[in-house]
């Protein structure tokens, strides 16, 4: 029996999260040509890990211990045994990082946060798996070789972090103002401020951006370091100041950083820096785009289950028509975000050994990773509220697991850049890079290989729209981005949906495909549908 009696304040709890999500094991099989073997980790998506992220968050914050008992400063931070455990498994038992490293793909690592959803456990996950990456491709001979312990693939295991946010500005990395100053070799020295370091406490060496002495001001100047947690000789390294107070992520401590002639390893090229930052932010954004869906897909089964629970005006409430409408309207969003954001994954995969100056095609998944970034946020945020609401009062509760989700939610649309940085992203990856003549090219081929040809073209010539509007008013570009970037968003997704409608001979997705583009692109009220049609879409094509 579960500790917390987790059983009397949520319906999701106890199911098979992998097995009753239909839909999303169709988008790995249209992208992978398979269902990866993720049945045990659904399993302990659905059990041990919501009972110990719903604990966690109602009453085991991490702290800060500063000093130990012996006088010594040490920075250590606590966290519940239970959730370093649970990281540990996702970790060594469940091999979420492991993946891309032992002849898996990166759409198995991404699904496996899917199921996760948590926010703060997958930014653990994620931040570690970043360091890994940035190691294994671009590291230095002395420290290349820690990623196999963050993706689980020797012992012990070690956790990792990006640090690269500074107090005075936020997402313009180029206003960083950590001093670099070169000692032999790969070595360096760090003196500078991290105003938002996930995983303090925790992580054993985090990635950290800093200007070396002589580079140009802006973002082009700033070189990409690994810090250890501790010097050669086992003194500490950096200092942490103390932790944040969040409204959310519980699970993952948060705190502020100060490096004093810090100990630091070049990664790469002092002066490609900002290239492998970028890149790097490109693996935590598709994370934060499946993390995202991944709680929206949780909350949704919160709703779904409980419709068919409470009795409202003499029956179930999911047989009121504005219910079904409702939830209708949150599985079409989810289905649509779900196949944008395993398209940008699939496109990452496919460029992931890239370098700088990069390929048409790194710009192109590039690209579509804002465009996912920022539709998969909203559609979180949404989804969550309107499960709160089909809720009613007990929704807002913080006794009911809905109500957690909804707070995770909300960090979704502010981590790795706001929606107006994804915006400002994209129109760079368009004017600069061209990204959007790939996309085109690719989408017009999968446009005229659809269920619903005719369906998939009107969507497609949406997309073309939105771009050429761009061009054509380029002093209006910058203040239509945002609504540019979601025209992009649900017309990609309707036209991904129809070719997977037809690939895995599913007229279901070409009915999500339709409703996505009359009701988010036209901007009309969702078409009609049979209730037959309503009640197997809304039932996860039966599963549930």
């Amino acid at each position: 029996m579960p500790l917390v009696g987790i059983e009397d304040l949520s319906l999701a709890y106890g199911l098979n999260h992998y097995r009753v999500d239909k839909p999303s094991r169709d988008v790995l099989r249209y992208f992978i040509g398979r269902e990866p073997l993720l049945d045990g980790l659904g399993d302990y998506a659905g059990r041990e890990l919501y009972e110990l992220a719903y604990i966690v968050d109602r009453s085991s914050k991490p702290f800060h211990i500063m000093w130990s008992v012996k006088g010594e400063r040490t920075d250590n931070v606590w966290v519940d045994p239970s959730q370093r455990r649970a990281i540990l498994d996702l970790l060594l038992v469940y091999g979420v990082n492991r993946f891309p490293y032992s002849g898996g793909t990166w759409h198995e690592h991404y699904a496996s946060q899917y199921l996760v959803g948590d926010a703060g456990l997958n930014c653990i996950l994620t931040i570690t798996i970043q360091t890994a990456y940035a190691l294994e491709k671009y590291g230095p001979e002395e420290i290349r070789d820690y990623y196999k312990n963050m993706v689980g693939l020797e012992k012990p295991v070690l956790f990792g972090a990006t640090w690269f946010t500074e107090i005075q500005g936020g997402s313009d990395l180029g206003a960083n103002t950590t001093v670099a100053e070169h000692v032999e070799g790969s070595m360096w020295r760090l003196s500078g401020y991290k105003y938002f370091a996930s995983g303090v406490g925790l992580a054993d060496i985090a990635l950290a951006t800093g200007r070396p002495k002589g580079a140009p001001k802006g973002a082009k100047g700033l070189a990409l370091f690994a810090v250890p947690r501790y010097r050669r000789d086992g003194s500490l390294n950096y200092y942490t100041r103390r932790l944040k107070e969040k409204s959310g992520t519980i699970l993952v401590p948060t705190g502020e950083v100060e490096f004093v002639d810090t100990d630091a390893y070049l990664v790469g090229e002092a002066s490609k820096g900002i290239y492998y930052t970028l890149e790097d932010l490109m693996v935590s954004r598709l994370a934060n785009s499946v993390a995202a869906i991944g709680i929206a897909r949780k909350a949704y089964l919160e709703a779904y289950l409980y419709s068919k629970e409470r009795r409202a005006f003499g029956k179930k409430i999911i047989e009121h028509k504005l219910v079904k409408r409702d939830l209708l309207e949150m599985e079409a969003l989810i289905e649509a975000a779900l196949v944008l954001a395993y398209k940008a994954v699939d496109l990452f995969h496919r460029h992931r050994l890239d370098k700088p100056p990069y390929s048409r095609g790194y710009h192109y998944a590039r690209l579509l990773t804002h465009i996912a970034k920022n539709m998969t946020a909203e559609v979180a945020a949404y989804v969550t509220k309107q499960s709160m609401e089909i809720f009613g009062g007990i929704g807002f509760l913080r006794e009911y697991v809905v109500e957690k989700w909804h707070r995770e939610a909300l960090i979704t649309p502010i981590w790795e850049g706001t929606s107006n940085i994804q915006a400002l992203d994209m129109l760079e990856a368009i004017y600069k890079k061209a990204a959007h003549e790939p996309l085109l090219e690719d989408l017009g081929v999968i446009a005229r290989e659809s269920y619903n040809k005719e369906g998939a073209l009107r969507a497609y010539r949406a997309v073309e729209g939105a771009l050429k509007d761009l061009y054509s008013r380029p002093s209006e570009a910058e203040y239509k981005a945002k609504d540019t970037l979601m025209t992009l968003a649900y017309s990609i997704s309707a036209v991904l949906l129809e070719n997977m409608a037809l690939a895995l001979g599913s007229e279901r997705y070409s009915w999500i495909a339709e409703l996505v583009y009359k009701r988010f692109v036209e901007k009309k009220p969702l078409p009609l549908i049979s209730d037959e049609k309503l009640l197997e879409i809304i039932s996860l094509g039966g599963a549930i």
